[in-house]
């Protein structure tokens, strides 16, 4: 168990998928539940992180900025040119947030600076071809 990061480039609209399952409890009652999921034809991941917690305070606080509230797990945050900007100069400049959590890890900004700034450049091409770039995270 840990802090698993990743960022995916996305066109199109998502296809969205519902589905039902249904299960027996132990009293012999059958439940139903609807699960929803979006897929999206033209998808490709364009980085994989593992406990990186600085990046995972980074975004969580850009999250924020585009006024969403809550526990920042397993959700999205869109990344704009300008976040891409500020995320570099960030990185260069050794100004990622210090993070820490349970299932985080250590600081790894060292270890991951070069795979950082190449997902920046991978992210504004991908923008620049009409994608939509998100980071998620679980813990």
């Amino acid at each position: 168990m840990g802090l698993d990061q990743w960022a995916k480039a996305r066109k199109g609209d998502p296809v969205v998928t519902t589905e039902t399952h249904s299960y027996e409890d132990f009293d012999g009652n059958i439940h139903s539940e609807e699960f929803t999921s979006e897929t999206w034809a033209d998808e490709k991941r364009l980085c994989d992180w593992r406990k990186h917690p600085n990046l995972q305070g980074w975004m969580e606080n850009l999250w924020h900025e585009k006024g969403n509230e809550g526990e920042f797990n397993c959700v999205e945050v869109e990344l704009t040119l300008e976040d891409l900007d500020w995320l570099e100069r960030d990185i260069k400049d050794v100004e990622l947030p210090d993070t820490g959590g349970f299932f985080f890890g250590q600081n790894s900004d060292e270890y991951y600076r070069d795979q950082d700034l190449q997902f920046i450049k991978d992210a504004r091409e991908a923008i620049n071809d009409g994608y939509t770039v998100v980071y998620s995270s679980w813990w």
